[in-house]
């Protein structure tokens, strides 16, 4: 058996400021919001994202959600194709106010650094040579 999608699924306690987030660093938003979530599109390969508000997470989950400010929980790693790129995710995280928890470093053959959304969600923009 094979699946035909894998997407994520991550609480959103402002729905607005992560729309405001990740339309601010050029992800597009699939589909319409609604009052319980927004979708956004992370890559060519349409990887999708979507932002419950907490309630309507909880209940798909059937439990309490963790505090991604203070637990990781997971961390997506999205492809750079250059240093330079890599360099330019960084100025535009700082500008639209996300915080860097990872100043850029090299790491092996390759370049990156980490930053967490408003909700505290985890990313590093990554480049390595050859992918």
């Amino acid at each position: 058996m094979k699946t035909q999608m894998i997407w994520g699924n991550l609480v959103s306690n402002d729905l607005q400021k992560t729309i405001a987030f990740y339309s601010a660093l050029g992800f597009k938003q699939n589909g319409k919001e609604t009052e319980e979530l927004v979708s956004f599109a992370f890559s060519d390969s349409n990887f999708i994202i979507n932002f419950f508000i907490a309630k309507r997470l909880e209940i798909a989950v059937k439990g309490k959600l963790a505090n991604a400010k203070n637990e990781s929980e997971i961390i997506f790693s999205l492809s750079a194709k250059s240093r330079e790129e890599v360099d330019f995710w960084y100025n535009k995280v700082k500008e639209i106010g996300g915080t860097i928890f990872s100043e850029p470093e090299n790491f092996e053959a390759g370049y990156t650094f980490g930053f967490s959304d408003p909700d505290g969600h985890k990313f590093n923009f990554l480049y390595w040579p050859g992918m």
